[in-house]
């Protein structure tokens, strides 16, 4: 269940970005600052509204002691998944199968919803006018 956890499929840069900072022990704040950017900014990838620029990213693989490789896609050397090193409840367990669900059901409908819009653009684009 963990060998995943990060991954392009089950986390977004985001999801990384905030697991290596809190991995680390710093607050949004702390990290700003030692990035030089408005907390605002660090606020904003993490959430996956903008992205850092490659100097940014570069200098954030080396502050949280995570690999740039892992930061982008989950893959090579980065943080232990919630959970790791401790031995989970069986409820826990269970929750977090059920979120990977669910998250899974979101993905395949946005893949769904991707393909029903292509199919109803094309079919617009046909009709006569």
């Amino acid at each position: 269940m963990d060998d995943n956890w990060y991954s392009d499929e089950n986390a977004t840069f985001g999801d990384r970005l905030a697991a290596a900072r809190d991995a680390v022990g710093l607050s949004q704040k702390d990290l700003a600052k030692k990035l030089g950017v408005k907390v605002k900014t660090l606020a904003a990838w993490e959430n996956d509204v903008s992205e850092p620029r490659a100097n940014r990213l570069q200098m954030l693989s080396g502050l949280l002691s995570v690999s740039l490789r892992w930061l982008l896609t989950g893959e090579g050397e980065g943080v232990d998944p919630p959970g790791a090193g401790n031995e989970l409840t069986r409820d826990a367990k269970a929750l977090l199968m059920e979120l990977r669900e669910v998250q899974s059901d979101i993905t395949d409908a946005t893949k769904r919803m991707a393909r029903l819009e292509k199919g109803l653009r094309k079919l617009l684009e046909e009709a006569p006018t």
